[in-house]
């Protein structure tokens, strides 16, 4: 009896912290902050910075790309109710209530990271605070719910743990991280765009202008794949910038070839079904270019 009672207190405790993880969106948080990761090895591979300095770093932009996740769902906690693919997260669900619970949490991991980035130097911290305002201010509350550029807008907060992971290694800005983070803005439009296909109806019920909303699936999908063609020509220009070797290389390319078949049957074939395989397949090219960018630096 006594061990049933420890365990039910224990699943309670466990649900209690998950919905606080939950409201981060941990699966977009590990892409983002692998994407830093990749930064930092690139700016001066793994002894360009102390283990010490590591996990402040991986600290900071975790809790910086969690706060602004955890504060942009406490702005769109109304329209994420009256939408299929949102309505079960923490807040909608109202698994955090009172909402401001959520908004003390987001506040909370935004002056964390903001600390922790002044650690290091204010460029890193300059970065920091600019991925939190455009995604947190720009996008979520002037442009999410008024325009179809939306996401475009959105997209620069993309590239921030980028910069920031740059400048915690060398403290400076050159073009090198400048590209890399515009392989990331450049992916974002795509990746949202085939989300927002998918969904159409939902963002359509819940009055959000995405672009697949305002226009109709054909003009959204050739914008899709223009975006496409751009970031694969951009991946290739940053592997000479950033005199990259052959694994970059080779897995640019192949990741490239791969995502402009995938979304050249997207064009013949524009279906939410396609479009739904796409958003997913961008999630791996991304992974798998960074991946790239990461051994290539290590091995040569």
């Amino acid at each position: 009896m006594a061990q049933s009672i420890a365990v039910g207190k224990a699943q309670r405790w466990r649900a209690r912290v998950w919905k606080y993880v939950e409201v981060t969106k941990p699966s977009t948080v590990a892409l983002l902050v692998f994407t830093c990761i990749g930064a930092m090895v690139v700016a001066g591979g793994v002894g360009g910075l102390s283990l010490g300095g590591w996990l402040l770093a991986l600290i900071a932009i975790s809790a910086g790309c969690a706060a602004a996740d955890t504060l942009t769902c406490y702005i769109d906690r109304d329209i994420d109710a009256l939408m299929d693919r949102t309505k079960g997260r923490p807040l909608p669900g109202k698994r955090i209530h009172p909402p401001e619970k959520a908004l003390v949490w987001g506040l909370f991991l935004a002056a964390l990271a903001m600390g922790l980035s002044f650690l290091f130097n204010p460029l890193a911290a300059l970065w920091m605070f600019l991925g939190l305002f455009d995604n947190v201010v720009i996008y979520s509350l002037l442009a999410k719910r008024r325009s179809c550029t939306n996401i475009l807008l959105g997209s620069l907060s993309g590239g921030m743990p980028v910069l920031f992971g740059w400048a915690v290694v060398q403290g400076n800005v050159t073009w090198t991280p400048v590209l890399i983070s515009l392989l990331v803005i450049t992916w974002t439009p795509n990746h949202i765009w085939n989300l927002a296909i998918r969904y159409r109806e939902d963002y359509a019920r819940a009055n959000v202008p995405m672009l697949p909303v305002v226009t109709n699936l054909r003009r959204a999908v050739n914008l899709i794949v223009m975006s496409v063609v751009f970031m694969v020509a951009e991946s290739l220009l940053l592997g000479v910038v950033g005199d990259f070797g052959p694994i970059y290389f080779a897995t640019a390319i192949v990741g490239g070839v791969v995502s402009l078949i995938g979304h050249g049957y997207l064009f013949l074939r524009p279906t939410e079904r396609n479009a739904w395989l796409m958003f997913k397949l961008s999630s791996l090219y991304l992974a798998a270019v960074f991946t790239g960018m990461i051994v290539d630096k290590l091995v040569f």
